[in-house]
């Protein structure tokens, strides 16, 4: 009995001592994050992964349907940091089971794979210029995913409609350009049918989600079609009208293969498609653009160099 009472309290003061280093540990760890400036509370945490490996907003699936797990051996902060990017370099992140922007509801997983390494450091909202002001929503000069005027660019597919089209949208040098790439391969199965990539351009969607674009002629794009023959893509636009998930104005250009080319989409190309958009003038007060494979099963590789306004003098 005495042995007994003698080491309850020797035990609990033991483990008073655990919880008291494990607070320590746990302190430690947030001024590590701290000081580098991450947020735990990132809405998109990418980590190493191997290729075909599906990313979604809080899980990794493997094409068969299994699930990853990771090894629980690694230093806790060190997995953090290889978590968010810092340590390390990120894997190609495929966006199959993505979901947000023009055809599905909000959200949306962000691809975020650039050659040189992972490239996602924000500057503040002031060093930006709108793209209404300059007249460029991304040339390329900001670090992946971002564009040069403040937004981010995503990769969606019909995933989230029940198709199964799939793709991926990397940061590239393309014949002697910087390019966002996207790749995947549409199809019309489950009546799906797209891949895209697409970017918000409201600098400030707290104060207002759209830009007036209304001093500009139309859209202007630096492209590069990377398939082996000829091929069709869409450039969409969101506007007020646009109430509806599928409702967008849709202009569509044909693009030789292997070649830069610039492409110029004036306003009076944007037609109509679903609820609203179908018997509402298009007025170019936007707040997403969209470059698009839609509508034919086939293989998609597509570069993207500058995006942006234009004025016919």
């Amino acid at each position: 009995v005495k042995r007994s009472t003698s080491w309850r309290p020797r035990h609990r003061h033991h483990e008073t001592e655990e919880r008291s280093a494990s607070g320590r540990q746990m302190r430690l760890l947030l001024l590590l994050v701290a000081s580098i400036g991450i947020s735990p509370c990132q809405s998109f945490l990418p980590g190493r992964v191997t290729p075909k490996i599906f990313v979604g907003d809080t899980r990794l699936e493997a094409e068969d349907g299994s699930s990853t797990t990771k090894n629980m051996g690694d230093n806790k902060a060190m997995s953090f940091l290889r978590k968010v990017g810092r340590v390390g370099g990120a894997a190609n992140m495929d966006f199959a089971d993505a979901m947000g922007l023009d055809e599905s509801p909000s959200g949306g997983t962000k691809s975020s794979h650039h050659e040189n390494g992972f490239q996602h450091v924000r500057k503040s909202k002031s060093a930006y210029i709108p793209c209404t002001t300059s007249g460029v929503i991304d040339d390329m000069s900001d670090g992946f995913p971002f564009t040069s005027s403040g937004t981010q660019w995503q990769g969606i597919t019909d995933k989230v409609m029940g198709g199964v089209s799939n793709g991926s949208l990397t940061r590239e040098t393309v014949d002697g350009k910087l390019a966002n790439v996207l790749r995947g391969k549409v199809s019309l199965q489950n009546n799906g049918g797209f891949i895209q990539m697409a970017a918000d351009l409201s600098l400030d969607p707290g104060v207002d989600p759209f830009v007036d674009a209304s001093s500009f002629d139309g859209i202007e794009l630096e492209v590069y079609n990377k398939g082996e023959e000829s091929d069709n893509f869409n450039v969409h636009l969101r506007t007020p009208a646009c109430q509806r998930q599928f409702s967008s104005y849709r202009s569509t250009f044909k693009l030789d293969a292997n070649q830069w080319t610039t492409v110029r989409l004036p306003w009076d190309d944007f037609k109509g498609h679903g609820p609203g958009p179908d018997e509402t003038e298009f007025v170019p007060t936007l707040r997403r653009i969209g470059i698009v494979s839609i509508g034919e099963a086939k293989d998609v590789s597509i570069a993207v160099s500058k995006v942006g306004f234009y004025n016919v003098i």
